[in-house]
Parts: structure tokens; C-alpha cells; sequence
């Protein structure tokens, strides 16, 4: 065998292959997820990932049935500024998740990932009683500003989100469509946190790198094709 042909068989046993992937890597992003290990990922607060949170089928899948006490948000190893995070989600029936940004880890300070990072709401709209709440539906920046418009797909169907910040700007997608945009850590800013859940928790929405994180609420959610690109 050839070194460029050994090469490749390396980059595929280490999940780094085209097979991992629906998606092809856009120039300047590097996979989060590489559709095949954990690596890159562990729990907030711990050093592994929990037994919920299994790749299957090139997809990270979070199964409560199989988390046995060990589930929780799964945050990624490394922090990030300035960036623009793609990936693709699907719930199951009445589930919600959600993906969270600028996750400070410190513990016992700050218990969840939701302490600290704002969150792209992932949701059942009809099924789940959180789509009964402004600001709590598929796409929002949860609790703080509604979408503009509601692209979302049927569960089941897969939905690509988008998070782009970059230098204090923030722009969600939701397969194709820009839902919010919004300016971080100004003084309209602040006024949206005192004005939500968020108002009396130190350090929410304050820091300007951090984690990302996937939430474990409960409820099945399968997330795959996630790519981040340094700004």
C-alpha cells in the first residue's frame, strides 16, 4: 500500500472519511463531530461523555432510555470567539434539545451549560409544551428573542442551524432562512437578559468565548454534519 492510500485508510478508521458525513467540509471548517467517535466532546463538568449520547449511522444520537444516569449537555473540548457553527438536527415526537454558545465550565460557579451560554432553541413545536411559549420555539434564541419566521421541518426531517457571531453580531439560520439577528453585549443586550428567565443569573450571556454545548433535556434528539469555522 502506497502512503497516499495509507493515509486514507487512517483518516477513515479515525471517522475522518467522506462515509462519516452526508456533508461535504466547506472550505475553512473543520468537523466538531467526526460521525463516528466522541473525540472532541465530553460532559459538562466531567472528562467523558455519558452513556446517552452514542454516534450511530454518522449521527450523534441522544437516547434518554440509554443514558442510565449518565447523560447530560455534552460540551466541546475547545472554546470558540468569533464563528460560524453549521449543523444538522432531527428531534423524535414532543422532544426538545437545544445548542448552546459561549459556555463557560466552571464548577460548582456555574452548574449548566445554560448558565452562562445563550441557546438556539431545538423543539417539537406542536408536540412539546415549550412551543406553546413565545421565545421558547424551534429557532429562537431560546427566551430572549423570537424567529422572524419559522422554517422548521416536520419531526423527523432533518433541519440545518446555523450560529454565526462574529465580533458582537448574531445571526441564526434554520435551514436557509435568517430567524434572529441580534447584537451581543451591548446595552440592548443586557436589556433582553433582565427582561427573560436569564435576569438575576450572574454571568449569563456575559462571556464572549467559550463552549459549545448540546443539550440533554430528557428527550431523544439525534444532531449530525457539525462544522465550525474560526472568524
Amino acid at each position: 500500500m502506497n502512503k497516499y492510500l495509507l493515509s486514507a485508510a487512517l483518516l477513515l478508521a479515525m471517522g475522518y472519511g467522506a462515509a462519516a458525513q452526508t456533508a461535504k467540509l466547506p472550505k475553512g471548517f473543520k468537523w466538531l463531530f467526526d460521525g463516528k467517535t466522541t473525540t472532541g466532546w465530553h460532559t459538562y463538568g466531567k472528562t467523558t461523555v455519558g452513556q446517552g449520547w452514542k454516534p450511530e449511522d454518522g449521527a450523534l444520537h441522544f437516547d434518554p432510555k440509554a443514558k442510565n444516569n449518565d447523560g447530560g449537555d455534552i460540551v466541546t473540548d475547545k472554546e470558540y470567539s468569533n464563528f460560524h457553527l453549521s449543523l444538522e438536527w432531527k428531534v423524535a415526537p414532543k422532544s426538545n434539545s437545544g445548542i448552546i454558545f459561549y459556555v463557560h465550565e466552571e464548577l460548582p460557579k456555574y452548574g449548566q451549560t445554560y448558565s452562562t451560554g445563550p441557546e438556539m432553541q431545538v423543539l417539537d413545536n406542536d408536540g412539546h409544551p415549550d412551543g406553546k411559549i413565545t421565545k421558547h420555539r424551534a429557532g429562537d434564541l431560546y427566551d430572549l428573542v423570537k424567529s422572524s419566521s419559522e422554517p422548521v421541518k416536520p419531526v423527523g426531517e432533518w433541519n440545518k442551524a446555523e450560529i454565526i457571531s462574529n465580533k458582537g453580531k448574531l445571526t441564526f439560520k434554520l435551514n436557509g432562512v435568517t430567524v434572529v439577528n441580534t447584537t451581543l453585549w451591548d446595552d440592548n443586550w443586557k436589556s433582553l437578559i433582565a427582561g427573560s428567565k436569564f435576569a438575576k443569573w450572574e454571568g449569563f450571556g456575559t462571556f464572549k468565548t467559550g463552549k459549545i454545548a448540546l443539550q440533554d433535556h430528557g428527550d431523544e434528539v439525534r444532531y449530525r454534519n457539525i462544522m465550525i469555522k474560526e472568524l
